[in-house]
């Protein structure tokens, strides 16, 4: 510890005192540590401890400086009784005046008479005549200084300055210690913010409609009608067959519309018996049934300012049909068992795989429900009408569990015509799991059809594989006297095919679908074979 100064302001030692001054000390320390762990605002609670050290008697107008981390120089950080002003001025050099010098010589630095010393250079001003000394410590950290504490001490300080620079040192280490578990947990969570606005983006890229795979015209007018509809709030009813995305539609809607940031919330009416249903839109109370232990909210309540996607909206039972009709239409609704009526703010978007007008003229379903439903349809097409996006989406999921099983392979061209032609009764669902049978079951490197026997059913592989030779399922609509005797060859069933399709045509006067329909196949099939065969209609 370096003293400045011989001219000693006259201090009564007591040292049959110490052992008070020892208790109190300890005492004032820990109101220190729990002030400083008794609050998230550090800044607030360092303040409030200089402040008690200053009640107490130890010292006055105490600052804590940091070093700025591009250069050596300290930078007022917390200080109390300072004016705005003062505080800008509360900037020193290492080495420049006492609390410079304290950073730079890694000691303490006492100055004893503060009135008639050049290292004490009074940057912050307004010195009280009853502020005698001044002490600046040196705050360490893995060998290096990372600041310095400070502070003028009165003549009447009931501790000598040895005990001050302890006290100030002990302090000044609490200080550090819960500003940097401060910067810890900010830095913490700016990182857990920018993770959570990284995987919510990442997120929202995977449903944006623009991202999801497919450039067939029918999927170009789906994501026409989404981007109008989209933005608005009016009911969505999403229909399709099984397996068609109708999910992931409903995730983009609401991604693109103003709700974005409000909550998304799911619910399969199929999956849910009709007791548990009820409970699982409406919410229950306290006591409502026998196993309501606790009052529970509601998928309409928790969807309150976002958006509520109800799958499968064509198996709810009729009475909760009544229910659904009325939330619809004013937009509150009594949870089970209670009496409170509830406002919500909620965006409905539903689907289904049924033929609901089938059922409202069966009596099925509610006619007054079905058009408050059906504001805005989106019909989604299945993947065989979908032909220009299958081979997409097969070197999508391909690409995909690629990577998720770290294996590299590629399709022949007959495995990728095999996998082109089939139907896929299941859609995107169908060709997403058996894309990852696939990848699990092959070894790396090139795909042959004969790989396939294990991922696609018996009977379709059976009408593929004549000779070993991959040939058309479209083949099939050839008339069995018509297949010439000896090996069958690919080339002359290409040509029968051909012949066949061209004689529909002519049967069906040009019409491709009224052809398709004759020959077995589909007119998605029907329009890839004209093209393919170059038949001109």
């Amino acid at each position: 510890m370096m003293t400045f100064d011989a001219n000693i302001p006259n201090r009564e030692e007591c040292h049959t005192c110490s052992l008070t001054f020892a208790y109190k000390e300890i005492n004032l320390l820990y109101e220190v540590a729990v002030m400083l762990t008794s609050t998230t605002d550090i800044h607030e609670s360092v303040e409030k401890a200089m402040r008690r050290l200053k009640q107490h008697g130890y010292l006055e107008r105490c600052a804590l400086f940091r070093k700025k981390e591009d250069a050596d120089e300290l930078e007022l950080l917390i200080s109390i009784d300072l004016e705005p002003y003062q505080k800008k001025m509360a900037t020193y050099r290492f080495g420049e005046g006492a609390t410079g010098l304290a950073a730079q010589s890694r000691e303490p630095i006492v100055i004893e008479n503060i009135h008639n010393n050049i290292n004490y250079l009074n940057k912050m001003g307004n010195i009280s005549t009853q502020m005698v000394s001044y002490v600046a410590v040196p705050l360490m950290q893995d060998d290096e200084v990372i600041g310095v504490i400070s502070a003028n001490i009165g003549k009447n300080s009931p501790l000598n300055f040895d005990e001050i620079v302890r006290m100030l040192t002990i302090v000044g280490s609490l200080f550090v210690g819960a500003l940097k578990v401060q910067q810890t947990i900010t830095k913490e969570k700016e990182s857990l913010s920018e993770l959570k606005t990284y995987y919510k983006e990442e997120m929202q890229k995977d449903y944006k409609f623009e991202n999801i795979v497919g450039r067939s015209t029918r999927m170009q007018q789906v994501f026409s009608m989404i981007n109008t509809v989209a933005p608005t709030d009016a009911t969505i009813l999403i229909r399709g067959e099984t397996g068609t995305g109708k999910e992931l539609i409903a995730t983009a809607i609401h991604n693109l519309s103003r709700r974005q940031n409000g909550p998304f919330i799911k619910l399969n009416c199929a999956a849910i018996s009709e007791t548990l249903l009820e409970s699982e839109l409406f919410g229950h109370e306290k006591g409502a049934f026998t196993d309501a232990r606790e009052m529970r909210k509601g998928r309409f309540e928790l969807a309150d300012g976002g958006t509520l996607f109800l799958d499968e909206i064509g198996d709810i039972t009729p009475s909760l049909q009544v229910k659904l009709l009325r939330i619809l239409q004013e937009q509150e609704f009594e949870r089970v068992g209670g009496t409170k009526t509830i406002r919500t703010n909620v965006r409905l978007v539903a689907a289904t795989n049924r033929n609901l007008e089938e059922m409202v003229r069966k009596g099925e379903f509610r006619e007054d429900l079905f058009y408050r439903l059906n504001v805005i349809p989106i019909n989604l097409p299945p993947l065989r009408e979908r032909y220009e996006d299958v081979k997409l989406l097969i070197e999508h999921y391909l690409q995909k569990f690629m990577k998720e099983h770290r294996k590299t392979m590629h399709f022949t061209k007959p495995a990728m015509e095999l996998l082109l032609d089939y139907p896929w009764p299941g859609n995107i669902r169908e060709l997403q799991n058996t894309m990852e049978r696939i990848v699990l079951i092959c070894p790396d490197g090139e795909i042959q059809p004969e790989m396939l026997s294990h991922v696609l059913p018996f009977n379709y592989q059976k009408l593929y594989m004549q000779n070993d030779i991959p040939v058309s399922p479209s083949a099939s609509a050839v008339p069995a006297k018509e297949l010439p005797s000896g090996p069958i060859t690919k080339k002359t069933l290409q040509e029968l095919e051909k012949e066949s399709i061209i004689q529909a045509l002519i049967d069906s006067h040009g019409i491709q679908t009224k052809a398709a329909r004759s020959l077995g196949m589909t007119a998605r099939q029907i329009g890839y074979k004209i093209k393919q065969y170059g038949i001109e209609v």
